[in-house]
């Protein structure tokens, strides 16, 4: 496991503190949420903790019966199996298709149809974003130009209600900026990242990356900041997708992002000046993370077609459909549930996460 002094600060600014009280999480520990103008499926569950909370509150001033007081504690299992896909639809000359209605899609869930209860155009709902910049040895010679192009796309994407926080990753995990919805305090973290390479063991040089916490990074990421948040959860990681050092493995890191419901988005791009012919090619683990949680990787030879990767993520971000439907499974058994969503539309292209984990039954 990632020891306990994982994910470090280095913003100098006063008063930025985590949304929650501790970041730490354990696994199988309840935790709360929290929405901003969600849409239906997204709300569900707030405007059920909210009546639990006002019953709550009501039992102290009447004191109500036992009977009383339990009678939420049923919808919140019930609600427990409610599934949200956020959904992004292309054609075949990958322009963003926004014209299906609820009756174009169709959801399977371990190859069992599912009943779609939710369904909206999602244009404006807010995210919640996390930006993963590798400051490893490999990419010293394009970094400059990934900070600016990263800035360039918080300013494109974030809308009133977002939240985006910044960490690097290197030998180290570093939490640059945490959720804010500040261009200046994200532009400050992405500015202080720096390269971070571990030092030399001997006469010769290494071959390939020697510190670059990819997956470590994703874990952390996931598991104890964006696992708490509610709505729509992206990671934007800008890095060659080599992963170097990692505590974590890649299957590790690939579960905390389907468990916290995050989608994936990869931008990767390689320094050839770096590796040289022939080197380590990390396409395959980029591939899979974005494919598996809906996401999209985009492969770059030069820093000269950033702003155009950016700009595709970005319209992704912000033309999805939400799709919501209750699993006719009411096992809890934590099993991971394979979903699959298809459209009624020959020449079009999916993106939506491969599956989820169901709840857990309570030891």
């Amino acid at each position: 496991m990632v020891d306990t002094a994982r994910l470090v600060s280095r913003s100098p600014v006063p008063g930025i503190q985590s949304r929650r009280d501790s970041i730490a999480v354990v696994a199988g520990e309840n935790y709360t949420v929290s929405a901003r103008n969600s849409s239906p499926a997204v709300t569900q569950t707030i405007l059920v903790a909210a009546v639990c909370a006002a019953l709550t509150g009501l039992t102290l001033v009447t004191q109500a019966v036992p009977a009383i007081r339990q009678e939420p504690q049923e919808p919140i299992r019930a609600e427990a199996r409610l599934v949200n896909l956020f959904v992004t639809v292309r054609d075949r000359n990958q322009r963003i298709v926004t014209d299906l209605s609820a009756q174009d899609f169709r959801v399977f869930e371990d190859g069992q149809e599912q009943k779609i209860e939710f369904f909206s155009r999602e244009l404006s709902l807010p995210i919640t974003l996390g930006v993963l910049l590798d400051t490893s040895i490999s990419v010293e010679r394009i970094l400059e130009e990934e900070k600016q192009a990263a800035l360039r796309f918080l300013a494109r994407v974030l809308r009133h209600g977002d939240l985006a926080l910044v960490i690097s990753f290197d030998v180290n995990v570093d939490l640059l900026s945490d959720f804010t919805d500040s261009l200046a305090q994200l532009e400050g973290g992405i500015r202080r990242a720096t390269i971070n390479a571990p030092l030399p063991d001997g006469p010769l040089p290494r071959a390939g990356p020697v510190g670059t916490r990819l997956y470590d990074a994703i874990w952390l990421a996931c598991q104890e900041k964006l696992r708490r948040e509610a709505g729509r959860k992206a990671l934007l990681i800008l890095s060659d997708a080599v992963d170097a050092g990692s505590q974590m493995r890649l299957e590790q890191a690939l579960e905390a992002a389907q468990r916290s419901d995050t989608v994936i988005h990869f931008v990767v791009i390689t320094d050839p000046g770096f590796y040289g012919f022939g080197g380590p090619s990390g396409a395959g683990v980029a591939r899979r993370l974005a494919e598996q949680t809906g996401g999209r990787a985009i492969f770059l030879r030069d820093e000269k077609r950033l702003d155009e990767a950016f700009e595709q993520i970005a319209q992704e971000l912000r033309s999805q459909y939400t799709l919501g439907y209750y699993s006719s499974n009411n096992r809890r058994d934590g099993k991971f549930r394979k979903v699959e969503v298809r459209v009624n539309r020959s020449g079009v292209k999916v993106l939506s996460r491969k599956g989820y984990y169901a709840p857990a039954a309570a030891n």
